[in-house]
């Protein structure tokens, strides 16, 4: 601790003063507080030292609170029976409760069999390698880009386990910081929140191109074009692999191609963020199409996965970070360079949720039980979307055109409400969600429907 020090004299007006000699000098020292009162008496004057123990962390600020995380404290404070939580991006049941999936039910029973059967044979609990589960790795990249794709057959594929999506998108950001320095990464506007925050802490440049058109509450394609086109040759441009947060909208297969086009004229590299592979559309192939469109055209791809929202396994941080290149050579060095960011980073990836993935998609029956849970998960998340249309169009006589709903995918819709009408949502209605409008469909139920267009149909109109 570092240590201040105040020292005060004032002149001794006591009685007793006088009686003092010149050179007679009293010494005395007290606590106050975290403090230490030094104090000395001489020549009829008191001197005064006061040692204040200061931290040294005492110019560090306080953070400010994380947006997402803060809508779930102040919905948990708030008391009203028919709050709703529509701002943290997790799958809820018609009852509005957490859902672990069946088959990674199945898949921890079998692993705490397995678990027992370790520790009978005396074997233990040793580090995995840096770049995770061989199984895992295998599994993941066969998900990402099916098991016949001639990249994996050609090992042109580098896949490291990483910390879920976010431990697997810093990653490939400090890959890019180290590996091409001064380039920059293209981001949509609006994103996911933490995609800057990763780039900012991994000190790689980044700008926004145009996404968003509040006009339509749909994709601004041609802005988006425009900014890529502009960006500076070999610049990192920032994709959603499908369902896009947080606002929905995804391109449609033509206009992937064209982004495709533009990428690939321009010799940008595309880097991929797939967080909803299945949970989308239920589909695996369907919801990975961006993705293998860009790597059959023979283009280097990076691309971060997790498993948080299509296996439910939000609490063991499982994903991957994948560089497809264009020769095994390359791979292999761009394999062992990941290996080494990682190694001060967080040095071994955890095995529980990495040994659950390989698990299911491994044996044929649990993969196709999870394959139909994923199904069940996305068409629970589409007949909400339905039903939330239903009502505002059924309840909203002004003529206004919310079709935007149906357009977009997966769990998020992007409302179109702007600050102080989300504030109304909250304020009014009881309705937690984030400040740009967006609302997470994963947590409504069809039960909640109809008070949801309620309270939308009023802060729009209402609320400017």
């Amino acid at each position: 601790m570092a240590s201040s020090v105040l020292s005060i004299a004032t002149q001794c007006v006591s009685p007793n003063a006088s009686s003092l000699s010149i050179n007679e000098t009293h010494k005395g020292k007290a606590k106050l507080g975290g403090s230490t009162l030094r104090f000395s008496k001489s020549s009829g004057r008191i001197s005064m030292t006061v040692a204040v123990n200061v931290s040294r962390f005492e110019g560090i600020p306080m953070a400010p609170p994380d947006p997402i995380l803060g809508v779930s404290e102040a919905f948990r404070a708030d008391t009203n029976d028919v709050k709703l939580n529509l701002g943290v991006g997790a799958y809820r049941t018609e009852e509005l409760q957490p859902y672990v999936l069946n088959v990674v039910k199945k898949v921890y029973v079998l692993s705490l069999m397995a678990e027992n059967l370790m520790l009978e044979r005396g074997d233990n609990k040793e580090y995995l390698p840096i770049e995770g589960l061989a199984a895992f790795n295998k599994a993941t990249a066969e998900l990402l880009l099916g098991a016949d794709n001639p990249a994996i057959k050609e090992q042109r594929i580098a896949t490291v386990q990483g910390l879920s999506g976010t431990g697997s998108l810093r990653l490939g950001a400090a890959l890019i910081e180290r590996y091409f320095p001064g380039s920059k990464v293209l981001i949509s506007a609006p994103t996911w929140g933490n995609h800057k925050n990763i780039f900012n802490d991994a000190r790689v440049p980044w700008s926004e191109y145009r996404y968003y058109d509040p006009r339509t509450v749909g994709l601004d394609f041609e802005g988006m074009i425009e900014d890529i086109k502009a960006a500076p040759e070999g610049t990192f441009v920032l994709l959603h692999g499908c369902a896009h947060n947080p606002t929905g909208i995804d391109p449609t297969p033509e206009q992937w191609e064209k982004i495709a086009d533009v990428i690939q004229q321009k010799n940008h590299i595309p880097f991929f963020d797939v967080a909803y592979q299945g949970f989308a559309s239920g589909s695996l192939d369907e919801d990975a199409a961006s993705v293998r469109l860009f790597v059959a055209r023979g283009m280097e791809v990076l691309v971060a996965q997790s498993y948080s929202k299509n296996l439910g396994l939000y609490a063991e941080r499982i994903g991957a970070m994948n560089v497809i290149s264009s020769s095994s050579e390359s791979a292999t060095r761009v394999k062992s360079q990941l290996k080494r960011l990682a190694r001060p980073m967080y040095s071994n990836p955890p095995v529980h949720g990495a040994r659950i993935v390989a698990n299911v998609v491994g044996t044929p029956v649990l993969f196709d039980e999870w394959k139909a849970e994923m199904e069940m998960m996305a068409g629970r998340i589409k007949n909400v979307r339905q039903k939330l249309y239903d009502s505002i169009s059924s309840k909203d006589k002004s003529g206004k055109d919310w079709s935007f709903i149906l357009k977009q995918i997966g769990m998020f819709s992007y409302t179109g409400l702007n600050k102080n009408q989300s504030d109304n949502m909250t304020n009014k209605w009881h309705v937690y969600m984030t400040k740009d409008g967006r609302i997470s469909l994963a947590g409504l139920s069809l039960a909640k429907c109809e008070y949801l267009a309620d309270a939308i149909i009023d802060s729009y109109h209402n609320v400017s």
